[in-house]
């Protein structure tokens, strides 16, 4: 269990979306600073992990990708389990892939904590010209259902970094103020600091 001290919240964050609109690119270039232009389907679940630092705190955080094709629907319950954050995710130039978003946002809720994070992402700017998504569209729906939004390219790395640590920055806050409770604060507390474990010791309520 050494290597548990060198963190002291793990998040985990799902990727959820239409299939295509670049959420596997996203979750590279967050971790490993890749992108790949040949990127094919995701087919089931795959994670990878980043570490990072907020305000003084050693985050890792656990970003799952799943392919947004239907036939894949049966893992939902798995993928979202102990999720702390999620990014939503749609393609800017198709506007069937923002259509969708209610849904997911739906499912979303219908399989996680109450409490998770949740940012709608438009991504691929870098295809301005053929945009059928406009921002403010987007922005006013993300305000109405109270999550956060910003728009990315995960090809030219714009607003990549930004949309993950902001979401990772809105859970530790969560976490810090006890407005997470015991469901979730069990799934992101490693490192059991005095702090901790006051929080871990905390009346369970809200457990999914």
């Amino acid at each position: 269990m050494g290597s548990d001290e060198a963190y002291n919240f793990v998040f985990k964050v799902v990727l959820i979306g239409e299939s295509g609109v670049g959420k596997s690119n996203l979750l590279s270039r967050f971790t490993k600073n890749e992108f790949s232009h040949d990127s094919r389907t995701t087919i089931g679940v795959e994670f990878s992990t980043r570490t990072v630092q907020l305000s003084g705190f050693t985050i890792k955080a656990q970003i799952w990708d799943t392919a947004g094709l239907e036939r894949y629907r049966a893992i939902t319950s798995a993928y979202y389990r102990g999720a702390v954050g999620a990014l939503l995710v749609y393609d800017i130039t198709k506007h069937l892939t923002y259509e969708s978003v209610e849904r997911w946002l739906k499912e979303l809720y219908d399989h996680a904590d109450p409490h998770i994070v949740v940012m709608l992402v438009g991504n691929k700017t870098d295809l301005e010209s053929e945009r059928s998504v406009p921002t403010e569209e987007a922005k006013d729906f993300a305000e109405k259902k109270g999550i956060l939004f910003l728009e990315t390219s995960a090809l030219a790395s714009t607003n990549v970094e930004a949309a993950f640590n902001n979401v990772l920055a809105e859970i530790h806050r969560k976490v810090s103020s006890k407005e997470v409770v015991r469901g979730s604060i069990s799934a992101v507390t490693l490192n059991s600091s005095g702090a901790e474990n006051q929080q871990e010791n905390k009346p369970c309520c809200k457990n999914i």
